[in-house]
């Protein structure tokens, strides 16, 4: 599944929180936002696509997620949460390989049975991780563990990255081939940039069999990796974008360039990003996985690049000028985003309060994104997303947006943005009110009333703005003729 992810270590973010965000690009599936408490896990957990079932613990955590609407389909897609013990999982980013080590450890595939022929279990993937892993992890490093270990007992059938945070350490797990992973941690000052291919660009093998400071992966990848001759490094480093991903020319229509934009929007000044000697294009493979960005990373930045479609260069679809570079590049705000979701860990508050989960869903260009409390033990109607069209509904809200606005740009842009505006502040003053109630008071069941408090608020706001949205949508419309008689 085509997404992007930014992760934002702590000392690289404006608050000192870790956060993880990522889009989850699907075709147009409906998505909502829920709470998973203890006597709704599944106690065997039976997927979907592969048919595996897989015996889980039996202490689960309550934990937010951002499933498929109708679960009953395709399976569940958690696509991001955060647990009561206040750790955050993104899954997943859907990464690249390549033919040489596609044929050393080939990824598995689901084969019905047919007659008295014993049907072959197709692993695990981003259907599922979210539920085997999430509810049962005390930390990020816990959580790189755990799915690793499932990794390579059930083996995958895709090539995946996937992030958990909590509030010291970010890490980031990337599948290779059918049962084998590696995974870095994000170091604090840092941020990382995940467009659809393989990211990680520096591997200490050493570190990840010994210490394990800031790297893990599984038991057999080094040896694998010497075997096969599958590291193309001229050095005694190892390079696994290199080495294990791949450099096709669709990666450069495709993945390249929303690491370019959004290396450049965090670092415009550490690099040359345009004209002639750039230190990188739009079609560079060398993009750095992971930068110490020029000042610290806000909310609002990772909203922004992750709705971008390339303004103020001559990629924009949507500009006037008629340049040939016009929207050749795959944007990253694309118009079947299902939802943005942002595991954001605050290690300065107590446990109650530490977890923000921001949710947008559809196309994030025209839609605005909310935090909610991850330790309320339930979520507002309002994200809860019916199978059928519906105004009473976030999701469908934001669809019906953003369906508008993207034909009719010029003319709804202006209230997009006052309503991009206008949510977020009076949903950072809502979560400021209720930080300090609850600081105060301790009375931690505050939580839902904040979060349905900024459900409301955001209903409003986004009703208003599909209104005005409906309104220009109409007067633009082919059918229309000058002479009226009314």
């Amino acid at each position: 599944m085509a997404c992007t992810t930014i992760l934002v270590g702590k000392k690289a973010s404006y608050d000192g929180s870790t956060i993880i965000a990522r889009n989850e690009d699907a075709m147009f599936i409906p998505k909502k936002m829920v709470v998973v408490t203890p006597d709704k896990q599944p106690k065997v957990y039976k997927s979907k696509i592969s048919k595996i079932e897989i015996e889980l613990p039996k202490n689960p955590m309550r934990y937010t997620c951002n499933p498929n609407a109708d679960e009953s389909v395709e399976g569940i897609w958690g696509a991001n949460g955060i647990n009561e013990a206040n750790v955050g999982m993104s899954a997943t980013e859907t990464i690249t390989s390549n033919p040489r080590l596609l044929g050393v450890d080939p990824l598995l595939s689901y084969k019905e049975s047919k007659g008295k022929a014993r049907e072959t279990e197709g692993g695990i993937g981003e259907e599922d991780f979210i539920t085997l892993v999430l509810p049962y992890i005390k930390s990020a490093r816990e959580g790189v563990i755990r799915l690793g270990s499932l990794i390579e007992k059930y083996g995958t059938y895709e090539m995946n990255g996937i992030a958990f945070n909590d509030e010291d350490e970010v890490w980031w797990l990337e599948t290779i081939g059918g049962h084998n992973w590696m995974a870095k941690r994000v170091k604090d000052d840092e941020y990382v940039i995940m467009p659809n291919q393989l990211g990680i660009d520096d591997f200490d093998f050493n570190d990840a069999y010994g210490n394990k400071k800031y790297h893990m992966c599984s038991k057999d990848l080094r040896k694998i990796v010497k075997d096969y001759n599958l590291n193309l490094n001229l050095d005694k480093k190892f390079n696994p974008r290199l080495a294990l991903g791949s450099h096709s020319d669709a990666d450069h229509v495709y993945n390249t360039p929303r690491a370019w934009f959004i290396g450049r929007y965090f670092n415009p000044h550490t690099y040359k990003w345009d004209g002639d000697n750039a230190d990188f294009t739009p079609e560079s493979d060398n993009i750095p996985w992971s930068l110490v960005p020029e000042r610290k990373i806000t909310i609002e930045d990772i909203k922004y690049v992750l709705s971008s479609y390339y303004q103020g260069t001559k990629y924009n679809p949507f500009q006037k000028a008629d340049y040939p570079e016009k929207g050749i590049y795959r944007p990253i705000g694309v118009s079947r985003t299902g939802v943005l979701g942002m595991c954001q860990i605050r290690g300065y508050m107590p446990k109650q309060l530490k977890g923000i989960h921001w949710v947008s869903f559809g196309p994030n260009p025209f839609n605005v994104c909310i935090p909610m409390y991850a330790w309320s033990t339930k979520m507002p109607k309002y994200l809860s997303t019916p199978k059928d069209v519906s105004t009473d509904s976030l999701y469908w809200n934001s669809r019906l947006i953003g369906a508008m606005a993207d034909k009719h740009y010029a003319s709804c842009i202006q209230h997009i943005e006052r309503y991009q505006l206008k949510v977020p502040s009076a949903s950072y003053a809502i979560i400021n009110e209720y930080d300090s109630k609850v600081l105060k008071n301790k009375k931690y069941t505050l939580l839902e009333e904040a979060n349905q408090k900024i459900a409301d608020m955001c209903k409003k706001q986004t009703s208003d703005t599909l209104a005005k949205v409906l309104h220009v949508a109409s007067m633009e419309m082919k059918s229309g003729y000058s002479r009226s008689d009314n």
